[in-house]
């Protein structure tokens, strides 16, 4: 089976504890990635709300440096997808493709400018927040009723010329409806789950779902334990099946992918090995729907996304 997953925090770890991206305990390995005849992931780099300003874009900076040594150091497994054709590539070397993404367009320190040095990395895509406000707008967990900023507006606009998606998972409503306002391209929400099945406020709602499904978008199911269930606790991959149900029956057989956020949240129990539980999930789906759906939402989906839209 092959897997495309559109959000995890992996790099960022690999990064802050340095330890090695193909060997480690962490929930994604490229050593836990021999379980799977195809694998394509988005790397992003996670800015924390303590970091604004030169510092965010600093570190930034330091996990990108890392991606990319981690790419050069994995060449026989691992290649970079920046430009178009690269995840063709990948897949006829039959190599893991790995995709440069970024956690809160705080990572840009404030500066217009620094959109540059994203689209020169290769960052395919950005959240513009976190859960807490920045220069571009407030995020889930910040209170107020703001939106998108002056600033963020001009982000928008400049992160479309320069090719990168704008992601909204962990926007506020109102941010999330002013970019749909605002976007010329597809609304994306890397890792965000069904508010109608849980009811956490980083869920996303029918309307959203619906109009990022009208937008030719994508939503990556979160694996997060706290956003599949409102008893945690309690979550299994049975309520992702539980998600998914949801959202294809607005339709979203085109538009939902996976964004299990591994790395960066805790995972149900039975998914608690990561990337290695992938196949055992696979199989979950497959009990409940054809193969070709099934290959759909694992890969194809978010793989086609990317290629039609002229981004790998």
């Amino acid at each position: 089976m092959r897997y495309f997953d559109l959000h995890c925090d992996t790099m960022t770890e690999c990064c802050h504890k340095d330890i090695p991206l193909r060997e480690n305990e962490l929930h994604i390995s490229l050593r836990k990635a021999s379980v799977l005849d195809g694998f394509v992931q988005c790397y992003a780099v996670w800015i924390p709300d303590t970091l604004r300003g030169e510092e965010a874009f600093h570190w930034f900076c330091q996990v990108a440096e890392r991606f990319c040594l981690e790419a050069g150091q994995n060449q026989d497994l691992l290649l970079p997808c920046k430009n178009p054709g690269e995840l063709r590539q990948a897949e006829t070397e039959g190599k893991y493709g790995a995709v440069l993404t970024v956690e809160s367009g705080a990572a840009l320190g404030g500066k217009l400018e620094n959109i540059q040095v994203l689209k020169d990395l290769g960052v395919k895509m950005c959240t513009l927040t976190w859960n807490g406000e920045n220069e571009l707008g407030r995020g889930a967990g910040a209170s107020g009723s703001g939106g998108l900023t002056a600033f963020g507006r001009n982000v928008i606009r400049e992160f479309e010329a320069a090719g990168i998606i704008a992601d909204l998972s962990h926007a506020s409503p109102e941010l999330f409806w002013n970019v749909a306002e605002e976007a010329k391209k597809p609304l994306v929400a890397s890792h965000s789950n069904a508010w109608r099945v849980c009811k956490h406020r980083r869920n996303l709602t029918d309307e959203q779902f619906m109009a990022i499904k009208a937008s030719g978008g994508l939503v990556g199911l979160n694996f997060y334990t706290a956003f599949l269930r409102e008893e945690p606790e309690k979550a299994s991959m049975e309520d992702l099946l539980r998600h998914a149900e949801h959202f294809l029956s607005l339709g979203g057989e085109d538009t939902l992918a996976m964004g299990g956020d591994m790395d960066g949240s805790s995972l149900p129990e039975d998914m608690a090995d990561g990337l290695s539980a992938i196949p055992r999930l696979y199989e979950l789906f497959l009990r409940h729907y054809p193969e070709a759906l099934v290959e759909k939402l694992f890969y194809e989906n978010a793989a086609g996304f990317f290629q039609n839209n002229g981004l790998l």
